[in-house]
Order: C-alpha cells, then sequence, then structure tokens
C-alpha cells in the first residue's frame, strides 16, 4: 500500500519506536546493500507525489526494509531479470511522521494540481474520511513496499517535468506522467478502482503485466493488497511502527 492506512489489518494499533543511535534499528537494511540491481524511485523523497513535495523524514532516496522482506525482493529481482525485467521500489519503509504529514497536508483543504492527477474523482478532503489518508501505516514497519515492473529490453522514457500538466493517473499512458517502467495500466498512487489489482478496465497487455509482477512477489510470500496493483507486504515480519528519519 502506498499513502493508504493498512496491510491488510496491519496498520491497525501500531507502536512507535524510535531507532538507536547508530545505524539502522533492529533488522532493518538497505535494498541496496543487498542487490543494487534493484531499480529505486522512492517518490516521496522528491516532487513527483500526490502531495508535490518531499514528505517529513524522506533525507534520502533510499529504500529500507526489513531483512527477510529485502531477501525476499533479491530472489525476485533473480527470477525476473530470466524475463528481462526488474523490480523498481517506489516506496518503502516510511518514518511515521511522513504518514502525519500526509494527514496535515489531506486536511489543510488546499486543493492542488498534483493531488488531481492522481485523485481524479474527488477532491482533497474526501482522501482522510474515506481512508486513503491515515495517521499509521504499515509501511513504517518495514514490511511493506510499494514497486513495479521495467523492462530492461524498452528504451528509456522522458524524465518527469514538474511544470507539464500531465493528464490524471487513470489516463491513456502516453497522457499521464512518465513512470519509467511497464504500463500497469494507471499511475503509482492512484486513488481509482481501475488500481484494483484484478480490475477488468484495464486492456489485456496491462493484465499481463500485473500478473507476472503478482506470481513474482507471491512466489516469495510477498502478497499484494487488492485495491493497490503496486502494495505488497510480508504477513509476520513486524507489527511496529517506527519513525527513524530516512538517511544514507
Amino acid at each position: 500500500m502506498s499513502r493508504w492506512s493498512v496491510i491488510g489489518c496491519l496498520a491497525l494499533g501500531l507502536s512507535s519506536t524510535p531507532a538507536r543511535a547508530s545505524g539502522l534499528p533492529d533488522d532493518f537494511v538497505f535494498l541496496r546493500d543487498l542487490d543494487p540491481s534493484i531499480r529505486q524511485d522512492i517518490r516521496y523523497a522528491g516532487f513527483n507525489n500526490f502531495v508535490g513535495r518531499r514528505l517529513a523524514g524522506y533525507d534520502a532516496a533510499e529504500c529500507i526494509v526489513k531483512r527477510p522482506v529485502g531477501l525476499a525482493l533479491v530472489r525476485v529481482q533473480q527470477d525476473l531479470k530470466a524475463q528481462n525485467l526488474s523490480l523498481k521500489m517506489l516506496d518503502c519503509y516510511r518514518p511515521a511522521r511522513a504518514s502525519r504529514d500526509m494527514v496535515a497536508w489531506a486536511q489543510d483543504g488546499n486543493e492542488t494540481p498534483a493531488q488531481k492527477r492522481y485523485n481524479p474523482s474527488f477532491s482533497k478532503v474526501d482522501l482522510f474520511r474515506l481512508g486513503y489518508v491515515a495517521e499509521r501505516s504499515g509501511h513504517s514497519t518495514g514490511a511493506a513496499v510499494d514497486l513495479t515492473l521495467v523492462d530492461l529490453r524498452a528504451g528509456a522514457s522522458a524524465p518527469f517535468d514538474p511544470g507539464k500538466a500531465y493528464g490524471n493517473c487513470i489516463a491513456p499512458e502516453a497522457q499521464r506522467a512518465p513512470e519509467a517502467s511497464v504500463d500497469m495500466g494507471t499511475g503509482y498512487d492512484c486513488s481509482d478502482v481501475k488500481a484494483w489489482t484484478a480490475s477488468r478496465a484495464i486492456n489485456a497487455a496491462q493484465r499481463r503485466w500485473r500478473g507476472i509482477l503478482l506470481t513474482a512477489m507471491r512466489k516469495q510470500g510477498v502478497l499484494n493488497y487488492a485495491k493497490e496493483w503496486w502494495h505488497f507486504s510480508m504477513p509476520g515480519v513486524g507489527t511496529t511502527a517506527y519513525d527513524f528519519p530516512i538517511r544514507r
């Protein structure tokens, strides 16, 4: 799940634990240290996201996860390489302060162009009321990730241009903001039923890409959240939320 409040029901009742003074706490690891071939585009560390700016706690664009999740992702990557594909991480561990930042943004009453690209069907204030934004997230446990696929045979896409008026997240791929990844039928973080993993409102090629990602992740015990094709979590890895900033 991306900005949503739960991974299944994991996000309910989480406690918050600070990091130890030195290094990462507990069993957290930098994914780059396990497999540098896995691509990273940590969206909340920049401005290409639904808030339109860096979120609190994202001091570096680095994917941090609990070690069992990271090792599972390494195995997924090994399987995908045989298909000329790569994972691309969009969000991993999320500091609890970033979730609070999302809530404050959702409640400030200011509609933004970035928000409308990601939430084409309703206003910003409805994000909190409908549960799309919450104070606590399973990402803060290190057990949840947002990701997509990259076709290694494809050419490079145009870079994201913050000054360009892109179409919303359910528009055809050519009208949406560039993602530098395969076409999954919607953009990342799209709050629409078209983003549900099993949606029939997408074409056969888009369903195929979703199926490849789902199968590869499920094989390693990392399970999808049915209302977001990009969100996966590993059951039983952690229930404690953390709030240390992401730094390299």
